[in-house]
């Protein structure tokens, strides 16, 4: 199950920053760079947080290789990601956001580490190679954004983490949520509650 959440979360992840990539024009060298990024930068964030050597990064060959090669397709081949969901990466950001966060959380309970450490490591490997890919786009990072996105990491890291779940069909179970959750919060624009600095009555604000 490690494996498959690594393959599905990468592949994803590589994806999504192919579709931000030619949303904002990059060549074939940019292109590959961000999906890169997305696809590993979450991993290197999580190995940093809890102490894993960042070199292991590099002991994924079968994963860069199979990255490196759906990126080349999707460029060359770009009707493939026609469909209406996959136009913004809202799809492959869901299945990323799912198996990575999911993959973080085993991989701090596997470990030994507090449940606060699975939590993070969800978090992290979930929405860093997204928060990397956003900043080199110029975009704001979509987990700083009024709708949902990071806090459905919650779901794998306190679940697993508290190792309430463990087996493949209960792994599998909570990617799945995590993606459909991610996706209706998208569809029905669900929103978390935010709160603005009060701007006082001679206009300024003071807030800032």
């Amino acid at each position: 199950m490690w494996e498959i959440l690594n393959m599905i979360g990468t592949i994803a992840f590589a994806l999504s920053g192919v579709l931000v990539a030619m949303e904002e024009r990059y060549d074939l060298m940019g292109i590959y760079i961000l999906g890169f990024i997305t696809a590993f930068g979450g991993g290197a964030i999580r190995n940093l947080l809890i102490g894993v050597p960042v070199e292991e990064l590099w002991n994924q060959g079968p994963l860069f290789i199979a990255a490196f090669f759906v990126m080349t397709a999707a460029f060359f081949v770009p009707r493939i990601l026609q469909w209406t969901l996959l136009r913004r990466g809202i799809f492959f950001d869901a299945i990323g956001l799912g198996a990575f966060s999911t993959q973080g959380a085993i991989y701090a309970y596997s470990m030994g580490l507090p449940l606060s450490a699975a939590i993070a490591a969800a978090a992290l490997t979930g929405t860093g190679g997204g928060m990397v890919r956003d900043v080199l786009a110029g975009r704001k990072p979509l987990f700083l954004q009024r709708e949902i996105y990071i806090a459905w990491t919650l779901i794998p890291g306190i679940v697993v983490g508290s190792g309430w779940v463990t087996s493949d069909i209960g792994l599998v179970s909570i990617v799945a949520a995590v993606v459909t959750l991610r996706q209706f919060s998208v569809y029905y624009r669900w929103r978390l509650p935010n709160r603005e600095w009060p701007v006082v009555s001679d206009g300024k604000n003071y807030g800032s």
